[in-house]
């Protein structure tokens, strides 16, 4: 929870077919005391290119070579106990919300409930529009898509009827292990971000730095829900590499931080890995 007295340490990488494999991955991760492996997902990269890296620069090849995240995190469940999978982020609009919310309930009872579901509309217009999505209204539909989930989740007989989603009842097993489901993590620094969190969701996951004020403006966009920052998740992405940075974001409020890995071999990957468990470690003492 956020505020919490002990930070919380994860790491996330694209899981490519040309990388350290999720399986290693996640067996080096757990073993070296982090809390939780976040995989990020691209269905596929329209070769036209027409949308900019919202980076900057040239769109690295990550970005169309990894693997599904569920698929991965299935595999990363079945050799781990202890770390919490995760999403970072979810396309939620460029997937069916019925058939998502059973591959996340499914992935929730086989880790004995460890998903942490990180969502996003996404950046690029033309590969949500191959999935026949909406750019202008992706935000729309998003919300619509997690609202409809946890009605599936939760209900027996589920129904949702919505702009973007509509169902009449409907019987989906299994159910998740989390009660109301696993958790809904928003990752965006938008300036509408606040309300989105407040409105729908039970964390936020920014990436890199904060600017002055947005821990304030959360407070508020909670506050005039009835809802308290308190109760909420906080997790960096992007988190620095260095003790005196990641004290002030642990200040800030933020209980996960969650370090980048470079979609590599893994001997080049488990030595940065062993460089953020000790840092990890430096910070929990």
């Amino acid at each position: 929870m956020a505020f919490s007295e002990q930070p919380r340490f994860g790491v996330s990488m694209f899981p490519t077919d040309y990388a350290i494999q999720p399986v290693e991955l996640a067996r080096a991760v757990e073993e070296r005391g982090f809390d939780s492996l976040f995989f990020p997902e691209h269905t596929h990269i329209p070769a036209s290119r027409q949308t900019p890296f919202p980076g900057g620069g040239d769109l690295q090849p990550e970005y169309w070579h990894s693997h599904d995240p569920f698929v991965a995190l299935a595999a990363c469940a079945a050799v781990t106990s202890r770390i919490r999978l995760g999403t970072g982020i979810c396309l939620v609009i460029e997937r069916d919300p019925i058939t998502l919310a059973k591959e996340i309930a499914s992935l929730d009872m086989i880790s004995g409930g460890r998903v942490i579901l990180g969502v996003g509309a996404g950046w690029n217009r033309e590969e949500m529009e191959n999935h026949g999505a909406s750019f202008p209204d992706r935000w729309k539909i998003l919300r619509e898509k997690v609202l409809a989930m946890r009605e599936i989740w939760n209900n027996e007989e589920a129904e949702y009827h919505g702009e973007f989603v509509n169902f009449d009842p409907i019987w989906s097993y299994p159910k998740p292990v989390q009660a109301g489901g696993p958790p809904v993590w928003i990752g965006a620094n938008s300036k509408w971000v606040f309300e989105r969190v407040a409105d729908y969701a039970d964390g936020w996951m920014p990436i890199g730095g904060l600017g002055s004020g947005n821990m304030e403006k959360m407070t508020a966009a909670l506050a005039a829900k009835g809802r308290d920052i308190r109760d909420l998740d906080l997790a960096l992405f992007g988190a620095p590499m260095n003790v005196d940075q990641l004290r002030g974001r642990i200040e800030q409020g933020f209980d996960e931080l969650v370090f980048n890995l470079p979609p590599k071999s893994a001997q080049e990957v488990l030595p940065l890995l062993d460089r953020f468990a000790e840092l990890a470690d430096s910070m929990r003492g």
